[in-house]
């Protein structure tokens, strides 16, 4: 068995290292992107089931407008165009987040990638998208007086957005940052 099981990344910092480099922000998201998929290689290789990036915070939101909306075209475009890809490559896609707030077409690639992907097996990538963990919590919270559950760890637990999955064993910050950032606050303690 592999030690490590699940790795999270807080993926920060691409809009700087662009902004260094005299490039646009999105060119640093654009970059980020493809380093994702060698990440995602990376961790089919190593045989770590699952990954969890931290792609859109709820606190996001407060970036400009033209950043939001290419950040969510370029999420939205990867999925058009490399879906069968992602299939082929066994990579099962789960988005955790508040999902209400989005774009319906790209709720509807993001519904569609879950479904496609639901049965494959290599790793498990969990995308936190308008995520936060702050609302996280406090929506458990709520479903369970919504089903008239007794207030337990375990009915906790089973009512956050990673019920489907393990705690991580690690989790990883880009970007030289030294925070959590409102991410997978329950799961880390």
């Amino acid at each position: 068995m592999n030690p490590v099981d699940h790795v999270a990344i807080i993926m920060d910092g691409n809009g700087r290292w662009a902004l260094n480099r005299r490039k646009s922000r999105n060119y640093g998201h654009q970059q980020g992107l493809r380093t994702i998929e060698k990440i995602v290689d990376y961790s089919i290789k190593k045989k770590i089931s699952y990954l969890t990036l931290f792609t859109f915070s709820s606190e996001n939101w407060k970036r400009p407008r033209k950043e939001v909306n290419f950040l969510f075209k370029l999420l939205e475009n990867y999925f058009k165009k490399n879906l069968l890809k992602v299939i082929r490559n066994g990579i099962k896609v789960k988005i955790i987040g508040n999902k209400s707030k989005l774009a319906s077409n790209l709720r509807k690639i993001i519904k569609l990638a879950e479904n496609k992907t639901k049965k494959n097996k290599k790793i498990s990538v969990q995308l936190a998208l308008n995520y936060g963990s702050k609302n996280e919590i406090i929506n458990s919270l709520k479903n369970i007086i919504k089903k008239k559950q007794k207030i337990t760890t375990k009915n906790f637990e089973q009512n956050l957005y990673t019920a489907d999955f393990p705690d991580p064993d690690i989790l990883i910050r880009t970007g030289g940052k030294k925070r959590l950032s409102n991410f997978l606050l329950w799961q880390m303690a």
